[in-house]
């Protein structure tokens, strides 16, 4: 029986594309043991609200650290959470599904409030969200499976240990993965596909797709799974 595996660094509070890619596999794999790089989706995303689209930053500490790892980033505010909640609520509260949601959404940053690394951060946000949209996928961690050398190596290595036999990549990695190392380890390759998403009804104005998921879950409720369902061309 065909498993197939994901392997991605852990955002904060991803778009629905990563939710999708963590539903369309039968594992999931944080790549968190990885170079940290700024100005990224690793600690901010963005939300509507009534002056436009709005980036959400989780404040690290990067100063002279440009080695470390996604696992290894500090926070350098301990009042971001309450921040960003602050904004998040102001920004939703006339969302048709805003009180349906708030309670569980809230209780997810009081919990991220109390904790002093970002890939912990992340993750929780995602384990947390991952119910709401009726995903069950197992999580691992890479830095709890091993390690191996080479790019190629690494999502190998993570596959197998997870005992997978299919790699679901995203689509960007295409013009680095060497697919004939992965067929001669005996996994297959494929890649995910974000087109075909349907809109579903917005506040604030013009719609968009690259937000945070939790603009689809105040919007939309128990329903945000069957906005998931792409569509074909």
């Amino acid at each position: 029986m065909q498993k197939k595996v994901a392997v991605l660094q852990s955002n904060y509070i991803p778009w629905k594309g990563y939710f999708d890619l963590i539903r369309s596999v039968d594992a999931f794999v944080f790549y968190d043991d990885v170079q940290y790089t700024r100005r990224d989706w690793r600690n901010r995303n963005k939300i509507k609200t009534a002056q436009g689209e709005h980036w959400l930053t989780v404040p690290v500490k990067n100063k002279g650290r440009f080695e470390q790892l996604i696992n290894e980033v500090e926070i350098s505010d301990p009042h971001w959470a309450e921040q960003h909640w602050k904004t998040i609520a102001m920004s939703y509260r006339r969302a048709a599904c805003f009180d349906m949601m708030e309670g569980r959404i809230r209780a997810l940053y009081e919990q991220a409030g109390r904790l002093d690394h970002l890939s912990a951060i992340n993750q929780l946000f995602i384990a947390g969200l991952c119910p709401l949209l009726g995903i069950h996928t197992p999580l691992y961690r890479s830095e709890e499976l091993g390690k191996a050398d080479g790019r190629n190596e690494r999502l190998i290595h993570l596959c197998q240990a997870v005992q997978g036999s299919h790699y679901l990549s995203g689509p960007a990695a295409s013009c680095y993965l060497d697919e004939a190392a992965f067929a001669t380890a005996g996994l297959e390759v494929s890649y995910m596909s974000y087109a075909g998403y349907p809109e579903y009804p917005q506040v604030h104005g013009e719609f968009q797709h690259t937000v945070s998921v939790i603009d689809l879950l105040f919007n939309t409720g128990t329903d945000a799974v069957t906005f998931l369902e792409r569509r074909a061309a």
